[in-house]
């Protein structure tokens, strides 16, 4: 029987998997580029252009807290794109890699749904023409990850996604339960920030954080708000699409030490990001901040409760993956 000789292409496309993994560590430079330009306080060249003024005059702002504001904004972004990418990671490489249906389909629906989002931004006339490239640059990667690696679930022994919560008990069903709740806090916290940043972009309390009204930031600058209500669409698209992955991996995921550990990751790169940079810059108003502590609190449970007894990890046997367990199989 004659076997098929692969090309060059095909042997490092191979599943998709490597890919979809491409995507993934775009999207971790992408959020540590971010947080990088935040913690220097620089803002991009087609912003500057965009705005027509220099990050001194912006400075000069309402004793630089509309700078603050900005980057607060970006450092949650560049977070949540990380915490993104480190699932992706971990979905490409452990449950997709074993056929896993569900996994497929949490890449696919979340991916689309953080890449329709940049069509938000152009509500108030802003494109961010490093972000459309960078887009229009990851789509077909991402898009032929997905095509290719559909192969695995196609091939993949018959089986039906099955609810974490049906093979746990205990502590360890506590802690994926509060690890769901903490995702659908995530989904609906990215779909109320995401609305405002294409309706009516602040909230009383960013007002009051700045010292001025949307009438002096048109004043000063009227290119300003379609500016900074491109960067609450987009943390706002980002957060909505990790909120549905941890969802979906805390519903699904078989517990594991690499889930913990992708969990756990993930967690500090987002919930740090977003808590830290408020009480960096001092926008530390409860009911603003209150949710993401709470969320942060209820992840830290979950992650407390959720980790996987020795007894029930997983372990490699051969060419197949096991599970040590002291009861019936």
């Amino acid at each position: 029987m004659s076997t098929r000789d692969p090309s060059l292409l095909d042997a490092i496309v191979a599943d998709g998997r490597l890919l979809l993994q491409l995507t993934a560590f775009a999207l971790f430079f992408s959020g540590c580029f971010a947080l990088f330009l935040s913690i220097r306080r620089e803002f991009l060249p087609h912003d500057i252009t965009f705005l027509q003024m220099t990050p001194q005059q912006l400075c000069a702002m309402a004793d630089c807290r509309v700078v603050a504001f900005m980057f607060h904004d970006r450092v949650a972004f560049g977070g949540v794109l990380v915490a993104i990418a480190i699932l992706y990671f971990w979905l490409s490489t452990m449950p997709l890699g074993e056929g896993a249906a569900w996994a497929w389909w949490t890449i696919a629906i979340s991916g689309a749904t953080g890449f329709l989002s940049f069509l938000s931004y152009l509500g108030h006339g802003y494109l961010d023409t490093w972000h459309g490239v960078g887009s229009a640059f990851l789509v077909p990667i991402f898009a032929a990850g997905l095509f290719r690696s559909r192969s695995l679930v196609r091939h993949a022994a018959t089986h039906h996604a099955n609810l974490v919560s049906r093979r746990l008990c205990g502590r360890q069903r506590f802690g994926h339960f509060a690890l769901l709740v903490t995702g659908l806090g995530m989904l609906l916290a990215g779909a109320t920030i995401l609305t405002v940043g294409v309706t009516r972009v602040f909230v009383p309390q960013d007002l009051e954080f700045m010292g001025l009204a949307v009438a002096d930031l048109n004043a000063a600058n009227p290119r300003l708000v379609p500016l900074i209500a491109h960067d609450r669409a987009g943390f706002g698209g980002g957060l909505f699409s990790c909120g549905s992955i941890v969802a979906a991996c805390a519903l699904f995921g078989t517990p594991s030490r690499s889930l913990w550990q992708a969990f756990a990751c993930a967690g500090v790169a987002g919930f740090g990001a977003a808590i830290g940079v408020h009480l960096v810059v001092g926008y530390t108003d409860l009911l603003h901040l209150g949710p993401a502590i709470a969320g942060a609190a209820l992840f830290v449970v979950g992650l407390t409760f959720a980790v996987p007894s020795r007894s029930a990890m997983p372990t490699q046997t051969g060419s197949s993956l096991t599970t040590r367990s002291s009861g019936p199989a």
